[in-house]
């Protein structure tokens, strides 16, 4: 076995609840023995890439995912108010990732980890890689016209998907020279407006507009990944086959589901992943040894 292994880089896309597919990915590159080295993720992304960087192995983020995901829970995380940049205000949601995240800063995770967000102000990417890491995921899930802008730095944060969705480019500036990216794609039906549509207490003229949004932002989302994937082509593309109905706010109740998916996607990639890495047995793991039957208990 070779010592001389190149540093790897795995990129996680946003999607909102087809982002807990990515926590199967984990799982698989876990067992398998595959070492993280850098981290960079969008949105739903950033939010497992944060929590696996500070530790969290796939089984923890799986019942953090499975509690957080409650039908109460949920409903308690919304804070709406009267249109102000957003229809929630967020508060609630950055509380939540200060209890999952406590006072950590990027300097005090254990895997390098980077989050995409754009600046309104300058209209700019803003690649975040320092400071109170619950506030940069806040930031990275900002998604525009649902979550209000934050307010960092002299930036106006909004989700990085706008401009990068899956952000190659990024880990391989972070020094990656092999790629695994996990593209887990953007519903192109049932977003945000016509699921908003389908409840009868919400003005048609709002849900309307908001779909409008959804609409242009998976434009955008789209045209921006191709020309970015065409400049930074991934070694390992990842592309679980979820179902469309699950998007940005609708499918937080099937984490099993995703997870299993991201599982199955991840395995037929293992062959390439393993040539690519220039070998045929498990590395050692550098993480602690993950006890297999915790899912059972957990259930």
């Amino acid at each position: 076995m070779t010592h001389n292994k190149p540093s790897i880089g795995l990129v996680l896309s946003g999607g909102g609840a087809r982002g807990l597919a990515h926590i199967g990915v984990l799982r698989v590159l876990e067992s398998a023995g595959v070492p993280v080295d850098y981290l960079a993720g969008t949105s739903m992304g950033g939010v497992i890439a944060a929590g696996y960087a500070a530790g969290m192995s796939s089984y923890d983020l799986e019942r953090e995912a499975l509690a957080a995901t409650r039908k109460r829970h949920m409903l308690h995380l919304a804070d709406p108010g009267l249109p102000n940049g957003g229809l929630i205000r967020g508060r609630r949601i950055f509380e939540f990732f200060q209890q999952e995240f406590g006072e950590k800063t990027f300097s005090d995770l254990r895997i390098p980890l980077a989050l995409v967000t754009v600046d309104l102000k300058t209209h700019q990417e803003v690649v975040l890689r320092e400071g109170p890491l619950a506030l940069a995921v806040r930031a990275t899930t900002s998604l525009p016209g649902l979550f209000m802008p934050v307010e960092m730095n002299g930036w106006r944060l909004v989700d990085g998907g706008v401009l990068n969705n899956l952000p190659i480019d990024v880990v391989r500036k972070m020094g990656a020279e092999v790629v695994i990216a996990v593209d887990i794609g953007l519903a192109s039906t049932g977003g945000i407006g016509r699921w908003i549509g389908n409840h009868r207490w919400i003005p048609d003229g709002l849900a309307t507009t908001l779909e409008v949004l959804d609409d242009t932002l998976y434009t955008l989302r789209n045209a921006e990944q191709m020309n970015k994937m065409h400049q930074y082509p991934a070694d390992v593309l990842i592309s679980p086959q979820l179902p469309v109905s699950i998007n940005t706010i609708a499918g937080y109740d099937r984490v099993r589901e995703l997870v299993d998916t991201g599982e199955r996607a991840t395995e037929t990639h293992l062959s390439e992943i393993r040539r690519l890495l220039g070998y045929c047995c498990q590395w050692p793991s550098t993480r602690r040894t993950i006890d297999v039957d915790q899912r059972m208990i957990q259930s």
